[in-house]
């Protein structure tokens, strides 16, 4: 509406000084449309430059995830670096456990991500902020320019368990080919056996009246838990470089 009244002003003032025939009444009818003119041009810069009328306005989602890991032994949260910097990231996760699509994280630079350790549910808090009208008079002065419901930025929160790991793209492609390396499988073959048989070892001198099934349920236990180091060493070993 103020577009309009900054026209119909113009227009005014033109037909006040060409065409009326008091100069006394012209004059002053023309300077007060000259003088609509300069605030409504003011109004006009201010809510396009300063967002005069407008006010920040924040939604918040929250969207359980899951992992991206073709592992479901391992699960992990992958990034993406943007620019070299690595000061944004866009990270990538699920939103079901059995889903073949992947979702992400906004790839823009208003766009910025914390990652919290929780005991609670994996999530993703979205926190997404928009310019609005702080009322129907502002949108009915300046909604002419539809500058309303203008995106500003996004805040995610992602809340992960102790047990995800996060790792970027190359990282975990790093990770990959070396767990699946021969050389490394071998190695561990070797280290796992002594692993697991100094386990059997400890609880046989424990408990001599063991039973197989009970030895069985030692190595399986034994297994796991050498695995799971072992894991955990290599990514640690990624990390560092």
């Amino acid at each position: 509406m103020i577009v309009i009244l900054l026209i119909l002003a113009v227009i005014g003032a033109f037909v006040c000084y060409v065409y009326m025939s008091n100069r006394v009444l012209s004059n002053l009818i023309t300077l007060g449309l000259i003088l609509v003119m300069g605030v409504s041009g003011v109004f006009i810069v201010k809510n396009d430059r300063d967002h005069y009328g407008l006010h920040n306005v924040t939604t918040t989602t929250t969207q359980t995830i899951y992992s991206a890991s073709p592992s479901k032994q391992m699960p992990m949260m992958i990034y993406q670096s943007l620019g070299t910097a690595d000061k944004h990231r866009v990270y990538v996760y699920k939103t079901s456990a059995n889903a073949k699509k992947t979702h992400h994280t906004t790839a823009k630079v208003t766009t910025t991500n914390t990652v919290k350790r929780t005991t609670g549910e994996n999530r993703i808090v979205t926190q997404k902020t928009y310019r609005e009208y702080q009322s129907k008079a502002y949108k009915f002065w300046f909604g002419l320019a539809d500058n309303g419901h203008q995106y500003v930025k996004e805040h995610n929160t992602i809340y992960l368990n102790q047990d995800w790991t996060v790792l970027s793209t190359q990282q975990a492609k790093q990770l990959q080919k070396k767990a699946q390396s021969k050389a490394y499988q071998t190695q561990q073959k070797k280290a796992a056996k002594a692993y697991i048989q100094k386990q059997v070892m400890a609880a046989m001198t424990k408990d001599p009246t063991m039973s197989a099934a009970q030895r069985q349920k030692v190595i399986q236990q034994a297994t796991a838990a050498y695995q799971a180091q072992a894991m955990q060493r290599l990514i640690t070993q990624i990390k560092q470089g």
